[in-house]
């Protein structure tokens, strides 16, 4: 019997399932909703729709670099608990993300969502998505996805850290990563970014608004002190200069070398390659954040 897209919308609305499986649902029970809500249950598939609201906080992070180094992507995919995270069925599909976002141009999450599965180009990647929450039994998310193309010269690294809990890309201009010295540095950054956890590149980059409240909350720890307005204002800029050193990345101090920021090491570092060096981006996911 023919069954009309108003129906298989419904169907999916209520129990979460793909579009595929909804049709095939109606089909099976004759165009009786109930009959293929009870259908859906006994493939658990209406199972998802009831999963989507619980937290997940465990999963994996994946950082990769294409062999001929013009291409990285990573991708943050969250299940509820590690045990899910450690499966093969889990970590197969966090690999057939990253063939996807290798495969497709896309830059985020919500894009990738919508575009035909890689793995069955019939469904969306939102669709396969519902499908390992059935299969899984947990809650999943594809949580954040971005992908960095090489632009002239430079590098791309990628970092992995605490088995899928933190990952990193960095791009980084001035060589290439057949000069060795260079490639050390690019790898040095990544680890640096997984550890020091940047939330900018340049202080440029923090909203007039991020810093107005950023001094707001100075000002706040500063009100019960009975000192002259002057001075608080130059305890609120020592303050916001001491807030940068902590989130900008350029005005971090360097994990391997308290003594240089990474300004300083970027400077250090060109000089000795004879190379102007500029990290051009990078991204950075944790776990839970």
């Amino acid at each position: 019997m023919s069954i009309s897209t108003a129906e298989i919308k419904q169907l999916r609305e209520a129990t979460g399932a793909g579009i595929l499986d909804c049709k095939k649902a109606l089909q099976q029970a004759n165009g009786n909703f109930d009959e293929a809500v009870e259908f859906l249950r006994k493939k658990g598939l209406a199972a998802a729709a009831k999963k989507a609201g619980r937290e997940a906080s465990e999963g994996i992070i994946d950082a990769q670099v294409s062999d001929d180094g013009q291409t990285a992507v990573m991708i943050n995919v969250n299940c509820e608990t590690d045990f899910v995270a450690r499966t093969d069925d889990f970590k197969a599909y966090v690999d057939s993300l990253v063939e996807q976002l290798f495969a497709d141009n896309v830059t985020s999450a919500e894009e990738l969502l919508e575009r035909p599965y890689i793995k069955d180009t019939s469904k969306t990647v939102k669709e396969s998505l519902t499908e390992i929450v059935a299969k899984l039994g947990e809650n999943t998310l594809i949580s954040q996805a971005t992908r960095f193309d090489l632009q002239g010269d430079g590098m791309l690294e990628n970092y992995v850290h605490l088995g899928g809990r933190v990952g990193v890309l960095v791009d980084v201009a001035g060589a290439d990563r057949d000069n060795e010295k260079f490639a050390n540095l690019v790898h040095d950054l990544a680890l640096h970014v997984a550890a020091a956890a940047p939330l900018y590149l340049t202080e440029s980059d923090i909203s007039a608004d991020t810093i107005a409240s950023e001094k707001e909350i100075f000002k706040a720890q500063l009100a019960q002190e009975n000192k002259p307005d002057h001075i608080k204002d130059r305890i609120i800029e020592g303050k916001l200069k001491k807030w940068y050193g902590e989130v900008v990345l350029l005005n971090q101090q360097f994990v391997k070398d308290s003594d240089l920021t990474i300004a300083q090491l970027l400077e250090k570092a060109g000089k000795e390659i004879g190379s102007s060096i500029e990290i051009r981006c990078f991204a950075r996911y944790e776990l839970g954040q």
